[in-house]
C-alpha cells in the first residue's frame, strides 16, 4: 500500500505541473467517478471568488456550502445564485453540509435546495428528525445522504450508524462517508464502502497524518489515508457518486493544497485506468 501511494504520489506531483486545466476538463474521471469540490473548502471567499478558484482548479462538480448560497436569501435569490455555478460550466450535485436538526426548519431547508435545484442534500439529521427527513425526501424528490462526523457527532459517528438507520427506509436516505471522520473513529474506510453498497451517495475526501488527530489534516496524498484503495473498491462496485474534496485547513489560502489534493486523486485515477 506504501509503495502504491508512492507510485501515485509522483503521478499526481508530475500532473500538477501541469498547465492549469480549463473549467470542465475532470468531467467524469476514468472509471465513472464524479471527482469535485465541497465548496465548504473555500468558506472564506465570495460566490464569485469561489467560482473563479473552482474554474482553476478544473473540476466539473460541487457541493455548494451556505457560505456560498445564503439560506436567508429568498427562493429567487437561491435559484439565481445556483444559476451562477451553472453558467460557469458546474455541475451542482448537491449542497451542504446543511443541519436538519430542528424540526421547525426542516421544510424550509428542503425549499431550499429545490429553489437551487439540488438533487441531494449532504446533511446532519438527528435520530428523532430522521422520520420527518425521509417523509421530506419522498414528497420533495431530494436525496438526503447523512454525513458521518466522526467521535465528536453524538448522532452519526460512523457510516455504520447512518446505515443502520436508514436500511429501511427510503432509498433515496443514504450516506455521505466522510473519509477524515470514519478514519478516526477507528472503522474501516474500505469496508465501509462495502457495506454501503447502493446507500452509498457521496464521499468527503481529506487526508491526515495521524487517524487519531482532528488537527492533523494534510493535502490529500500526503497522510495515511488509503486514497488509492478507496478509488480502486469504488471502481470495482461500480460508484456513480461524487467525490468531493473537502479542504478544511488553510483557509485564507487553500488554492495550493487543493491543486495538489486534486493533481494526486486525478493522479490515482489515471494509474487504475492505465
Amino acid at each position: 500500500m506504501k509503495s502504491s501511494r508512492r507510485f501515485f504520489l509522483g503521478g499526481s506531483l508530475a500532473l500538477a505541473g501541469l498547465p492549469v486545466p480549463a473549467p470542465g476538463f475532470a468531467g467524469r474521471q476514468p472509471g465513472g467517478i464524479r471527482l469535485g469540490v465541497a465548496t465548504y473548502s473555500l468558506r472564506k471567499f465570495s460566490r464569485p471568488e469561489a467560482i473563479g478558484i473552482l474554474k482553476k482548479l478544473g473540476v466539473r462538480y460541487v457541493s455548494i456550502k451556505e457560505f456560498h448560497l445564503h439560506y436567508a436569501e429568498s427562493p429567487e435569490q437561491t435559484e439565481e445564485g445556483a444559476r451562477e455555478f451553472r453558467n460557469a460550466g458546474f455541475v451542482v450535485l448537491s449542497g451542504g453540509n446543511i443541519s436538519l436538526q430542528k424540526p421547525a426548519e426542516l421544510r424550509t431547508m428542503f425549499d431550499y435546495a429545490k429553489a437551487a435545484g439540488m438533487p441531494m442534500m449532504v446533511c446532519a439529521p438527528t435520530h428523532e428528525t430522521l422520520p420527518e427527513v425521509e417523509r421530506l425526501v419522498k414528497e420533495y424528490d431530494i436525496k438526503a445522504a447523512i454525513h458521518n462526523h466522526g467521535p465528536e457527532d453524538k448522532h452519526f459517528p460512523t457510516p455504520q450508524s447512518v446505515l443502520k438507520a436508514v436500511k429501511n427506509m427510503d432509498a433515496r436516505m443514504g450516506l455521505c462517508l466522510d473519509i477524515g471522520h470514519t478514519a478516526r473513529t477507528g472503522a474501516d474506510i474500505i469496508e465501509a464502502i462495502r457495506e454501503a453498497g447502493p446507500r452509498l451517495f457521496d464521499i468527503h475526501v481529506k487526508d491526515l497524518l495521524s487517524t487519531t488527530d482532528k488537527a492533523s489534516q494534510v493535502p490529500v496524498g500526503d497522510g495515511v489515508l488509503p486514497v488509492a484503495a478507496m478509488f480502486k473498491t469504488l471502481r470495482a462496485g461500480n460508484y456513480r457518486g461524487g467525490v468531493m474534496l473537502e479542504y478544511e485547513i488553510d483557509a485564507d489560502n487553500p488554492f495550493p493544497g487543493m491543486q495538489k489534493s486534486i493533481a494526486y486523486m486525478r493522479g490515482v485515477l489515471a494509474g487504475l485506468a492505465a
